[in-house]
């Protein structure tokens, strides 16, 4: 399991670059940004719920004691983020809000550094920097003439900093011995209780409840989008450093930028194409760092 740690995480991020394939058909449903992380959350907590109470009730159990930590990776990290991430898109560009985001993994490092004691080494700058001018890259910032504002630029690091804070409370969580399935149930769950609140449960219902065929593809989307790549990054980061498996989740720009291209006809770029070969190039040295500590 310790080997195939890194390609738990290299599935999580490529599975999280799928999402754009989900909202583009919850779009077309007249779906907000928040309604759609609303909807995520719910389908993950039902779903996930069901599994326990079949596969291991046991792992519904938490101490209340460490119940932070799961409100770290519901609130602080998973609604922050997504809240911050779609205001910067408002604030700025979809390009732009998508290069602040990737500040994360610089941020894990530096808060591993700090709180876990996790080497900062000449081999992880040197991958955290490819890996950031490689999503630029992906992104098609460069040449595209952007126009930046310090409120859009604060929002989307914002955005950054809650993305990282996954990591750090996860790994909280793991160290109190909790398994990867529960942390991403009671993730989702304070998620779920936070949203809903602010969500038309009604809208919602219509949508995904209506049909056949959007019920079934609502429940791909829960297992696709976060169910099955979260559970995998959780199982990953149990043998991989925080910042090291923040790089390797770097992925999922990548992916999503083949998915456009592939399935929506979006035009691939030279930029793209440098971008691609610098994160998965960042990605493998990563990846023969571990090997090689193995």
């Amino acid at each position: 399991m310790k080997k195939l740690a890194p390609i738990f995480i290299l599935l999580a991020g490529a599975l999280w670059g799928s999402m754009g394939i989900f909202v583009r058909r919850y779009n077309s449903h007249d779906m907000s940004s928040m309604e759609i992380v609303a909807l995520r959350a719910v389908v993950t907590v039902v779903m996930m719920f069901v599994f326990l109470m079949i596969y291991n009730r046991k792992l519904l159990k938490i101490r209340l004691k460490d119940i932070w930590c799961f409100i770290g990776t519901g609130l602080l990290s998973i609604i922050f983020f997504n809240f911050c991430y779609f205001k910067a898109i408002t604030m700025t560009s979809l390009s732009v809000a998508a290069v602040l985001l990737y500040t994360a993994p610089a941020i894990v490092m530096v808060l591993s550094a700090v709180l876990f004691k996790e080497k900062l080494t000449g081999i992880k700058v040197l991958s955290l920097v490819a890996t950031f001018v490689g999503c630029v890259f992906v992104t098609g910032v460069i040449g595209s003439g952007e126009s930046l504002s310090l409120p859009g630029i604060l929002t989307g690091l914002g955005a950054g900093f809650g993305y990282a804070l996954y990591s750090i409370f996860s790994r909280y969580a793991l160290e109190r011995g909790y398994h990867s399935f529960t942390i991403s149930f009671y993730t989702f769950l304070v998620a779920t209780i936070a949203v809903l609140p602010f969500t038309d449960c009604t809208g919602l219902y219509e949508v995904c409840c209506t049909s056949v065929g959007m019920f079934g593809f609502t429940i791909l989307f829960g297992l696709v989008s976060t169910i099955l790549p979260y559970i995998f990054y959780n199982f990953g980061l149990v043998h991989v450093e925080n910042g090291k498996a923040s790089i390797i989740a770097s992925i999922e720009p990548v992916v999503a930028t083949l998915f456009g291209v592939v399935l929506f006809k979006e035009k691939l770029t030279s930029n793209t194409v440098i971008g691609v070969i610098l994160v998965l190039g960042a990605i493998t040295i990563c990846n023969l760092k571990i090997k090689k500590q193995q």
